[in-house]
């Protein structure tokens, strides 16, 4: 008999496991920098609403031809896109792990208890959180298994009213105060204003800031990661040379969100065996996903890179060359939609 797991409790954690993966399992939603909307089955819109001006001078009878200001209602998508997980597995090559459960006569897999079927689901969601958050940052689109939604950084690109960073400097230090600089001054003093980067940026600058005597943590330390005041935050799957200044928060007051859904088709998740005559068993998960920003005056970001997702009417700065506009050879560029080999661990 298959295993069949609906959106409902199965085995307690077990189920837990997938769902936590599914819509928690990347370090954007565990460090509370996007939003969140589960069970989204088809598109949904993330509404936005600017105003013009209202002020004026008083009049004593004002009419229509007096009206000042006006509402501008807008609207980015989010529009879930299905992808699954499956791959089979004979039971037989894992019978030490679970030795001690393994019952007596044929062994199937479905007789088997919690624990040893979270040997094997603990290990897949694992990798499927692995790959997740690379796609929530940089995923893109279209016909291949490498591009299954368009990540953050990808939708961002496609909004021509974010705030564009030209920089001509070759320190993390100067690209970030270009950057403080181009952030608007309403949204400076708002708490949950964060500079997004990579580790290996970060580390950039936490060496700068080291190698400025008499000021900050020496070489045993690591330096406080903010800047003027603005917290950093580093994620894994960031890609290297492209710095964010943006409103990040798990609710709806920040300015990254994410819709997902395990697809209720047939089945959410479904273990059972290939073939009758086999011994190969199969596993495969459903599901849904995909990421989008509220407003682009409120994503300011700096693209270093060889070749910038990110252009302004300005150009690409005068300090990015073939390398990078750090100058460095190892300035990663993800542009391309491969995701880099991982062991499965936590991006």
């Amino acid at each position: 008999m298959a295993i069949v797991v609906k959106n409902t409790n199965y085995n307690g954690e077990v189920l837990e496991t997938i769902l936590t993966t599914a819509s928690t399992g990347n370090e954007l939603v565990s460090k509370g920098l996007i939003m969140v909307i589960p069970g989204v089955e088809k598109k949904i819109s993330i509404p936005r609403l600017k105003t013009g001006k209202m002020l004026q001078k008083q009049k004593v009878n004002p009419t229509v031809e007096d009206s000042k200001g006006n509402f501008d209602y807008s609207e980015h998508s989010l529009d879930p896109k299905d992808f699954m997980a499956f791959t089979t597995f004979n039971p037989r090559a894992f019978e030490h792990i679970w030795r001690k459960w393994q019952p007596k006569g044929n062994l199937v897999f479905s007789q088997l208890p919690p624990e040893a079927q979270n040997a094997l689901l603990d290990a897949l969601s694992k990798q499927v959180q692995f790959e997740l958050g690379w796609h929530y940052v940089n995923g893109e689109y279209g016909d291949t298994d490498e591009k299954l939604m368009d990540g953050i950084l990808t939708q961002a690109a496609k909004d021509p009213d974010c705030i564009v960073v030209n920089s001509e400097s070759t320190t993390m230090l100067g690209v970030l105060k270009d950057i403080r600089a181009s952030i608007p001054k309403a949204m400076r003093a708002n708490p949950n204003l964060r500079i997004l980067m990579s580790i290996d940026d970060f580390d950039r600058y936490d060496d700068e800031l080291t190698q400025r005597e008499h000021k900050n943590s020496d070489e045993t330390e690591m330096n406080r990661m903010r800047y003027k005041g603005i917290t950093i935050e580093t994620v894994a799957a960031w890609p290297d040379g492209v710095i964010v200044a943006t409103l990040c928060s798990p609710d709806a007051d920040g300015n990254l969100f994410v819709a997902v859904n395990l697809q209720d088709d047939e089945s959410v998740i479904q273990i059972d065996k290939y073939s009758n005559a086999g011994e190969l068993y199969f596993f495969k998960l459903l599901m849904k996903a995909d990421t989008n920003i509220g407003f682009g005056e409120e994503f300011v970001v700096f693209d270093g890179r060889e070749n910038p997702a990110f252009k302004n009417p300005a150009g690409v700065p005068e300090g990015a060359s073939e390398k990078g506009v750090f100058g460095l050879e190892n300035v990663t560029d993800l542009s391309d939609g491969e995701i880099p080999e991982g062991d499965g661990g936590q991006a």
